[in-house]
C-alpha cells in the first residue's frame, strides 16, 4: 500500500534526524564545483556550456571529504555512461586527483579531479554527472549538462579563411567619431564611409563574462573563439580551485579546433604587447592574464596545437633573457621575464592535450627560439619591409605596447618626438602589419587560416580619456580593416568580422568646441555644434585635430580628469613600459587627472585613475562568406558557432 503523501515527504527528514541522534554519520562529502558550468534546464534557461562537434574541453570537479577521511574515487559520466574513473590519488594519463595542498584556502582539505581533453560529437543536450567516493564508503553525486551544437552541411561552401578584426573597447560612438573625423559631414550627410561601414551585415553583441555583466578583455575575446563564457582575467579556461594559473580546465580555441580539423594556420597581430589579453585569448590557456612569461612561451611551445605562423605587436620585454636575476623587476636589457609568471604544466594536462610541459626559465632567449623554429624576426618597420614574405614571422616592435597612431604619424611627419622618447622610432602602422600578415598566411596556403587583428589602444586611450588618440587609433584600425576587406574580395572563401570585446569609457559625442578656453560654456551643443572640418592628409590621417568646431567627447564611465578640449602633446604614462620611470618618460603626465594644463577638473563616477569598461552592447559587422549570419542581437559566444558553421559546414 502506498504511503500517504505527507508521510513520504516527512520520512527523509525524520530518518536524518534519528540518524544524527544515534550517532550515524550525518554528512557525505560535498562537490562544490562541476566543470563545465551548467544552467538548470528550464523553459527560460539554456545550457551554459556549448561546444562544436568534437571540440575538446576538460571535465573537472572539486570534492571536499568529511574530516578524517579522504576521497578514494571520482567518476565522470556523460548520459549515464562512464567516461573516466579515477580510483586513487595521483595522475593516470589524462586523469588526475589534485591534493588539497595545491588548492586555495576557500576549499580546505578538498581534492580536484580532472579528465582532460574530453570531446563529444553528438549534437544535443547531454547530462554530465560526477560521483565521488569517500574512504568510509560514503558517496556523493552532482549533475550538470552541456550542449553540442550541430553543424549543417551547406554544399561545401565553407570559408577557408577566418579574419577577426577586433577593435578593443570600440563601441558605436568610437566608430562614429572616427567617421566624422576621417570622412567629414556636410549638410547632415557623411561624405564617405569607413571600411567597416561598407560591410553589408551588422548585428549587436552582448558582451558579459562568466562572472560579470561588465567584461574585461580576456573573456571579451575568449568568448568569441571558444563558444564558452570565461571569467574576468581568464582566457581559454574555466575557473577552478587550484592556485596554479596554468592548470585550469581548458576549452579548445577556434584556432586549435580548425587547425586540428582542417590544418589551418594562425596569425595574431596587435598594437598592444603580444602577451596582452586580446592576443593571448586566441591561443593561450591561463587563469591569470598577467602571467606574461608563461603566456609568450606558450605561444611558441604550443604552436603545434594552434598552427601559429604570424605573431606581431609589442612585447619584446617578455622575449629577452633576464640573465641578471629571475626575480628582479626588470633586467638592464628591458627584460621582464620572471619565474613567478612562468609555468610547468601537470602531466595529466600534457597527456590530455599534447601540450608542452613548460619550464621555469627566466633566462630563455625566446626570440632566438622563435628563429630556431623557422620564424623570420622583424624588430622594426625597416626589417619588416625587408623580410619579404617568409614562411613564418615574428615581429616585436617595442618593449611593451606600441605607440599610438597619433604619435607614430606625427613622428613620420617630423612634428613629434614621442616615439623617440620611447626608444622605438621605426614602428609600422597596423595596416602595414595586417597586409604583411595576410601575405605570409596566404603563402602556400592550402588549408586556410585564422587571423586576429587587434586595434588595441582604442581601449587603452579611452581608459585614459584621451579622445584624439583613441579616435586616430580607430582610424588606424579601419585602415587595417580595408586590407582585410580587399583580401576577402580577392579571396571570396573568406569571412571577415569587425567587432569589439566590449565598450570602453561610455564614450559619447556631445558637441563641438567653440571659444578659446576649456570652460563648459565653450561646449556647443545641438545646432550650435555644426559640422567640424578636419583636413585629411595623403597618409589618411588628419593634418590637425585641433580644428575650428572640434568634435568633443564626453564619458559616462569616467574617473577624474582634467579636460582642455585640446590635443595633448604627450600621452599619459604607460606603466607596462619597462623604463617608464626613467627620463624622458617620467616627465609625461602620470594619468588623466595629472594633465592639468589650462583645463578644468571633471569629476568621475568611478574610483581610480582610469575610465572603465561598460556593459553596453557593441556592433559587429561582417563581410564575405557567411556574413549574413551576423544580424540581430546575439551573445558573444554565438559568434564562435556562427564561425564554426561557416568554416566547417559552409554558408551562403
Amino acid at each position: 500500500m502506498q504511503q500517504p503523501i505527507f508521510v513520504r515527504k516527512l520520512l527523509p527528514a525524520l530518518i536524518c534526524a534519528l540518524g544524527t541522534v544515534a550517532g550515524v554519520a550525518e554528512a557525505a562529502p560535498t562537490i562544490s564545483r562541476l566543470t563545465p558550468p551548467s544552467n538548470t534546464l528550464s523553459a527560460d534557461a539554456v545550457t551554459l556550456a556549448r561546444f562544436l562537434p568534437g571540440q575538446r574541453f576538460d571535465l573537472q570537479a572539486t570534492v571536499k571529504p568529511d574530516a578524517g577521511t579522504t576521497i578514494t574515487a571520482v567518476e565522470f559520466k556523460v548520459d549515464g555512461v562512464s567516461v573516466g574513473n579515477i580510483n586513487a590519488a595521483g595522475i593516470f594519463g589524462n586523469k588526475s586527483l589534485v591534493p588539497a595542498t595545491s588548492l586555495t584556502s576557500s576549499v580546505p582539505n578538498a581534492v580536484s579531479a580532472y579528465l582532460r581533453g574530453y570531446a563529444n560529437s553528438a549534437p544535443g543536450v547531454h547530462t554530465l554527472a560526477v560521483t565521488a567516493t569517500q574512504s568510509d564508503g560514503q558517496v556523493v553525486s552532482r549533475e550538470g549538462n552541456f550542449e553540442v551544437v550541430g553543424i549543417v552541411a551547406n554544399n561545401g561552401r565553407t570559408a577557408k579563411n577566418v579574419i577577426i578584426m577586433l577593435g578593443d573597447g570600440m563601441g558605436a560612438a568610437h566608430r562614429t567619431a572616427a567617421r566624422i573625423m576621417a570622412k567629414g559631414y556636410a549638410q547632415g550627410k557623411a561624405q564617405g564611409r569607413l571600411a567597416m561601414d561598407t560591410f553589408p551585415y551588422t548585428g549587436l553583441v552582448m558582451t558579459a563574462s562568466l562572472d560579470s555583466i561588465v567584461t574585461d578583455s580576456a573573456p571579451g575575446m575568449a568568448n568569441y573563439v571558444t563558444g564558452n563564457k570565461a571569467q574576468n582575467n581568464q582566457e581559454g579556461v574555466y575557473p577552478d580551485d587550484t592556485t596554479d594559473a596554468f592548470d585550469n580546465p581548458r576549452v579548445e580555441y577556434l584556432s586549435e579546433y580548425l587547425h586540428r580539423k582542417k590544418g589551418t594556420t594562425l596569425g595574431i597581430v596587435t598594437t598592444a604587447d603580444v602577451f596582452d589579453a586580446t592576443p593571448a585569448a586566441n591561443a593561450v590557456h591561463t587563469s591569470n592574464r598577467g602571467n606574461g612569461t608563461g603566456i609568450v612561451d606558450q605561444f611558441l611551445d604550443d604552436r603545434k596545437l594552434t598552427g601559429l605562423t604570424v605573431l606581431m605587436g609589442g612585447g619584446r620585454k617578455w622575449f629577452l633573457p633576464n640573465a641578471s636575476n629571475s626575480t628582479s623587476p626588470q633586467a638592464v636589457n628591458g627584460s621582464q621575464r620572471k619565474t613567478s609568471t612562468d609555468y610547468v604544466l601537470p602531466d595529466d594536462l600534457v597527456a590530455g592535450w599534447g601540450a608542452a610541459k613548460g619550464k621555469l626559465d627566466s633566462n630563455r632567449d625566446l626570440i632566438a627560439d622563435f628563429q630556431a623554429a623557422g620564424y623570420a624576426y622583424a624588430p622594426d618597420k625597416t626589417a619588416l619591409d625587408a623580410a619579404g614574405v617568409p614562411d613564418k614571422l615574428l615581429g616585436l616592435f617595442t618593449f611593451s605596447n606600441m605607440n599610438v597612431a597619433l604619435d607614430k604619424i606625427n613622428a613620420r611627419r617630423g612634428v613629434s618626438t614621442v616615439v623617440n622618447d620611447y626608444g622605438f622610432p621605426d614602428q609600422p602602422m597596423l595596416d602595414e602589419m595586417t597586409d604583411k600578415a595576410l601575405k605570409v598566411l596566404n603563402k602556400n596556403n592550402a588549408n586556410g587560416f585564422v587571423l586576429m587583428v587587434e586595434g588595441a589602444s582604442i581601449d587603452k586611450q579611452a581608459h585614459l580619456m584621451d579622445s584624439d588618440r583613441w579616435i586616430l587609433e580607430t582610424i588606424e584600425f579601419d585602415r587595417a580593416i580595408q586590407k582585410a576587406r580587399d583580401f576577402a574580395t580577392a579571396n571570396p572563401d573568406t569571412i571577415v568580422i569587425v567587432t569589439a570585446d566590449h565598450e570602453c569609457a561610455g564614450a559619447s559625442i556631445i558637441g563641438a568646441y567653440t571659444g578659446s578656453g576649456a570652460a563648459k560654456s565653450n561646449v556647443a551643443t545641438y545646432e550650435a555644434a555644426k559640422f567640424p572640418k578636419y583636413t585629411i592628409n595623403a597618409d589618411g590621417y588628419p593634418e590637425n585635430t585641433d580644428v575650428a568646431g572640434k568634435m568633443l567627447i564626453g564619458y559616462g564611465a569616467n574617473a577624474d580628469r582634467y579636460e582642455t578640449w585640446k590635443t595633448f602633446p604627450q600621452p599619459a604614462q604607460d606603466s607596462q613600459q619597462p623604463f617608464y620611470k626613467d627620463a624622458p618618460l617620467n616627465t609625461y603626465p602620470a594619468n588623466a587627472a595629472a594633465r592639468t594644463g589650462d583645463g578644468f577638473l571633471i569629476s568621475g563616477q568611478v574610483s581610480g585613475e582610469q575610465a572603465v569598461h561598460t556593459a553596453t552592447d557593441i556592433p559587429l559587422s561582417a563581410y564575405g562568406r557567411g556574413a549574413s549570419l551576423f544580424t540581430g542581437v546575439f551573445d558573444n559566444t554565438d559568434v564562435f558557432f556562427k564561425l564554426g558553421q561557416i568554416a566547417i559546414g559552409g554558408a551562403k
